[in-house]
């Protein structure tokens, strides 16, 4: 049995030798058969470098980059369908997702969970706003696929075939967090603090979390095309107020002539047209974005034995063939 280990990481260079290093110790002390994929999503520093040393010292590292930054549900996503294992944790390559409760997600795998999911038991240092934005953004999440995710995070154990299935789905835009819920399976849960990083600083500023959230929001659901339709029942909520208050003056005779008809027509058929923009752009910006058919991402460079999995595919298939 193996354990694949994928670890989305941008700018991380002084992490990525430590985390390779705790993590091996730790599973070979436990007695797993493990692989480490690190994924340099676009990095401008030295992570690459570092995560080809890592595997030049360690067989069981392998990793590849990026050719430019694609964002760390890309970086998910290339780890999955580059690593080989039986499970797969998905981790942060910082160390805040503590190591020493993947035996923990291996031992319930073993007994069975086809999904172990990692609960916050809190969200470590963090500021006000951000507490109350993350917040606000689980909640919201959580009422479009109808799951609890206030605690969730990307800190979790598949098995290889809820692997397969994520792998499978033709879309492009893509929200690991979501659709690990969203595909089902048998699921187990285990509970962490989440702790400081030991080198460098979060690269997830404000605005790259809020770019984050609307991105995730808009790949897996279509509440920001739905608030398009909102404001078109608010247009025409509003235009009942204003036709009230028109009415009343052209019947006091204080309204100007001609007015009354122009300003109603306006606004009626201003929130009518709102409202058929909310449904119309619902449709257009989902084939819009699957029918470019990009790819999530593109590999430049690999490290360690990372193409050999694809290559005894291809080579079993042929024999199969053959025969």
């Amino acid at each position: 049995m193996l354990l694949s280990i994928v670890l989305p990481a941008y700018n991380e260079e002084q992490n990525i030798p430590n985390t390779a290093k705790v993590l091996a110790g730790l599973l070979e002390e436990n007695s797993i058969d493990y692989e480490l994929v690190f994924i340099s999503d676009g990095s401008r520093d030295a992570t690459f470098e570092q995560i080809q040393r890592a595997a030049g010292e360690n067989p069981r590292i392998r990793g590849a980059e990026f050719s430019r930054n694609f964002g760390k549900e890309a970086a998910i996503f290339a780890g999955l369908g580059l690593a080989a294992g039986d499970a797969v944790v998905v981790m942060d390559c910082d160390l805040q997702h503590p190591p020493e409760v993947v035996p923990e997600m291996w031992k319930l795998w073993r007994s069975g969970a086809e999904v172990v999911e990692g609960i916050k038991e809190s969200r470590g240092k963090e500021s006000l706003a951000h507490k109350l934005s993350a917040g606000l953004f689980y909640r919201i999440m959580s009422k479009l696929i109808k799951m609890d995710m206030n605690a969730s995070s990307d800190f979790k154990l598949l098995d290889r075939k809820v692997v397969d299935v994520l792998l499978s789905l033709p879309e492009r835009n893509t929200f690991f967090r979501a659709l690990s819920f969203w595909a089902g399976f048998r699921r187990e849960y285990v509970s962490y603090e989440v702790r400081e990083r030991q080198f460098g600083e979060s690269k997830w500023s404000a605005l790259s979390l809020m770019k984050y959230a609307v991105t995730n929001a808009t790949s897996f659901s279509t509440l920001p095309l739905q608030l398009v339709t909102v404001m078109g029942a608010v247009s025409i909520l509003f235009s009942i107020v204003l036709f009230i208050q028109t009415f009343v003056k052209y019947l006091s005779g204080t309204a100007v002539e001609g007015f009354t008809t122009v300003i109603l027509l306006i606004l009626v058929i201003g929130g009518f047209l709102m409202l058929s923009l909310g449904i119309i752009g619902h449709y257009i910006a989902r084939i819009y974005e699957e029918v470019k058919g990009r790819p999530k991402y593109i590999i430049s460079r690999m490290a360690g034995d990372v193409g050999r999995k694809k290559d005894k595919e291809c080579e079993t298939r042929m024999e199969v063939d053959a025969e």
